[in-house]
């Protein structure tokens, strides 16, 4: 292998981390005595410049796959989406930033979200075990220091160590589980690993399915899915806004990208002649267990949001639903049986994650504005919010009702294409009967949404409440998503059609 040509083909996650560095020695030599507002701007604006600088080099240089021998990392269209998306959630998520006031190192947050989608580039377009773990371990490092940003916050050193102490734990699962795949099947590569499953009965044996459990404990709490998803509360409440929000959006993309490109190689090697026909009782295991999480996230994350006064933690439980969701599309990847079927599973997923990591960041942004106004996110500090900021309250209105899957928002055509699409493998039973689980969660979803909207829209506000108002450059990131959220749900083809690029095999 040419180091040069990984580094080559590392480009963009080297410009995002060069980008952090940048900001850190230009707020550190050039604003260390300037005001508070003007080392936070400079530090935003670079940070979004950085974003906008790595995707550039991402669409206009040609990158080596690695194909022949021993692939590292590689270029598929599933990935180059997801990648892409990592780059606009990452600045959506930096401008966020202006106005708040939870640190006074603004260069330093600004660099840790940046290592962070650095971390979640390697993440998406990993082809070996170790370079993922590398990976998820930066993009989760980062998310632990962004988590305990607000010093002054119990809250949040709290829910740092929490989530530092699930995240040891699951990383130690996902390794040895990893190591069990290393020793049955001699190698840290995907490609070379299915070739093993292929020549030898490896997938047959009980240690294989050892190494699943312990690799789906480790990806399950990256993606807070029922039983791996008690970190998920108190990280989404504790955490400041920006770093909620990040965690609600990008972790999302890459984790998801991640496990669709998975369960399409899978399969595609299944149903293709690469593995015996003997792997099929394995594989049906393991989209046993992805099934199985699924429903248990749909059912925990919805019925426990029911019960939740504060908007942050609602939010939280309503992750986990979506995940729940999401989890459907990735079995449906695995169980289609043509390359048609999993091609259209893989996009579905891919559509959820970016239209719910967009809506979600925006979400954040409207429950940090109200919380830094009232000193609180429980759902009476959004009483009568549509009279203290008419703006604000409709934007809300318009992620909460797309976040429930209300027609013709964003959110109801990526739940029915992901629906349509676990439908379409023609699987049997269990994926209908998860799909009319799926459909009864998602009313019970509308409840909880629309209990915050009551008292956004209902209850009049408390005596001496005053006018609610958020930074220019907030605001208008907030209106801008809200009407993104319009735009694509009535006209979704055009992302379909993005996300689908014919012209790029997934494989």
């Amino acid at each position: 292998m040419n180091w040069m040509d990984l580094f080559h083909a590392t480009l963009p996650v080297t410009v995002l981390e060069v980008a952090a560095l940048v900001v850190l020695v230009f707020d550190l030599a050039l604003l260390r005595k300037a005001a508070a507002n003007s080392r936070l701007a400079g530090a935003v604006v670079l940070g979004v410049l950085g974003c906008g600088a790595a995707a550039f080099v991402f669409y206009h240089h040609t990158a080596p796959l690695f194909a022949s021998n021993h692939a590292l990392l590689y270029n598929q269209a599933y990935s180059a989406v997801a990648q892409t998306a990592i780059f606009a959630l990452t600045a959506m998520t930096l401008l966020l930033l202006p106005g708040t006031k939870f640190t006074r190192h603004p260069a330093e947050i600004v660099a840790t979200v940046l290592f962070a989608a650095s971390g979640g580039l390697l993440v998406v377009a990993a082809r070996d075990l170790l370079v993922l773990f590398v990976g998820l371990e930066l993009l989760s490092l980062s998310l632990y220091i962004m988590t305990a940003f607000a010093k002054s916050s119990e809250k949040s050193a709290e829910a740092a160590l929490k989530y530092y102490l699930f995240g040891g734990m699951s990383a130690a699962f996902m390794l040895f589980g990893f190591s069990y795949i290393y020793g049955l099947t001699g190698s840290t590569g995907f490609d070379e690993i299915i070739q093993s499953f292929q020549q030898t009965g490896s997938a047959q044996s009980p240690l294989f399915l050892v190494a699943m459990v312990a690799v789906a404990a480790g990806l399950g709490f990256k993606v807070a899915a029922v039983p791996f998803h008690l970190w998920a509360p108190d990280a989404y409440e504790g955490a400041p806004t920006p770093a909620a929000a990040f965690i609600a959006s990008v972790s999302k993309v890459a984790s998801f990208a991640l496990l669709a490109g998975l369960a399409y190689s899978a399969a595609f090697a299944l149903h293709n002649g690469k593995l015996p026909v003997a792997h099929i009782a394995a594989n049906n295991r393991v989209v046993a267990v992805i099934l199985f999480l699924a429903a248990a996230s749909m059912v925990v994350g919805n019925l426990a949001a029911l019960a939740q006064t504060s908007v942050r933690r609602l939010l939280a439980y309503s992750a986990i639903a979506h995940a729940g969701y999401m989890l459907l599309g990735v079995a449906a990847a695995a169980l289609a049986s043509d390359a048609e079927a999993m091609t259209r599973s893989v996009n579905t997923v891919l559509f959820y994650v970016i239209t719910y990591g967009l809506t979600t960041i925006a979400a954040f942004g409207v429950i940090g504005v109200v919380e830094q106004a009232t000193g609180s996110n429980k759902l009476d500090a959004f009483s009568g919010l549509h009279k203290r900021n008419p703006l604000l309250a409709a934007v809300l209105l318009i992620l909460f009702l797309s976040l429930a899957g209300i027609p013709p928002l964003v959110g109801f055509w990526a739940k029915f294409n992901l629906f349509a699409a676990v439908l379409g493998t023609g699987s049997g039973v269990v994926p209908f009967a998860l799909v009319a689980l799926a459909i009864a969660m998602s009313a019970v979803s509308l409840y909880y949404y629309l209990r915050v909207l009551k008292f956004a829209y209902v209850v009049e506000p408390v005596e001496g409440a005053g006018k609610i108002t958020a930074h220019p450059v907030v605001l208008l990131v907030l209106v801008a998503i809200a009407v993104a959220v319009v735009w694509i749900g009535c006209a979704p083809a055009g992302l379909v059609d993005w996300i689908a690029k014919p012209g790029l095999p997934l494989l």
